[in-house]
């Protein structure tokens, strides 16, 4: 038996990357996951994955740009497991842009996705959430959310908004028996990551591996067992935080080995 038997974790971005690596180990603990995203075809892949392992998960498609989906979301994970135990922010989006060239319409895109969406989505969960003994929200933010990097304006900027947004409902909601928390991954091995780095994935990679005092990228895995932790028992008297899980790509000093 796991230590999260019984409970149920919703997971934005659970198709691949750090949110499929966090709802197997969710799985693994005895949780439900509903897997959420925008592509169908790897939230199917992944839940049919954590069934075959005798796990319990279920696939929602849903675009979190649209203001309308938190509510529909927690609506389906509701009907299909009856609670929400743990919520888990991971979806996100990223353009890396010169200042000058962000658009109003990127700039909304990402104050959408990656703040309004979390925002939404712990608001729809909470009457669930103050049902639960064991209450978890566990946002995933990012080394831009605390380091001035070219052509991440918008990016930063929104990852700096939902860290904020995590101490603030840490504070508010902690006399419910709601923790909030967050966690900032550095560079990690993921298809966001891929994406970014365009048609030269290994140059980008050997760039970025340089720049971290550790000397090499974080894995998903790695991420997906610091976000299980956080639901776990042994994190119940952490709230309010966040840990920055980065290779030390934060560190004061390191900001010199950025590439301009």
């Amino acid at each position: 038996m796991g230590s999260l038997d019984g409970k149920v974790a919703v997971i934005t971005g659970g198709g691949t990357g750090i949110g499929a690596a966090a709802a197997v180990g969710f799985a693994a603990q005895g949780a439900a996951v509903a897997l959420v995203g925008r592509r169908r075809e790897p939230l199917e892949q992944q839940a049919q994955a954590i069934q075959a392992g005798g796990g319990r998960a279920i696939a929602i498609p849903a675009d979190l740009a649209d203001a309308e989906a938190p509510a529909q979301i927690v609506a389906a994970v509701v009907e299909a497991f009856g609670r929400v135990d743990v919520v888990v922010n991971n979806a996100a989006t990223i353009t890396n842009l010169p200042f000058e060239q962000c658009t109003r319409e990127l700039f909304d895109l990402h104050m959408a996705v990656n703040v309004r969406a979390p925002f939404l989505l712990i608001q729809a969960a909470l009457p669930y959430l103050r049902a639960s003994d064991s209450a978890s929200v566990i946002n995933i933010s990012s080394s831009s959310g605390s380091m001035a990097i070219p052509a991440q304006s918008m990016y930063g900027t929104s990852k700096a908004a939902l860290e904020f947004l995590t101490r603030s409902l840490a504070a508010e909601l902690a006399p419910l028996g709601i923790r909030v928390n967050c966690i900032a991954p550095g560079p990690v091995d993921t298809p966001i990551h891929q994406t970014w780095a365009g048609d030269d994935v290994a140059g980008a990679y050997e760039r970025m591996t340089k720049e971290l005092p550790l000397g090499r990228m974080g894995t998903a895995d790695e991420l997906g067992s610091w976000i299980v932790w956080l639901a776990r028992p042994e994190s119940s008297w952490v709230t309010g935080v966040v840990i920055a899980v980065d290779g030390g790509q934060t560190l004061p000093g390191a900001l010199s080995r950025i590439s301009k």
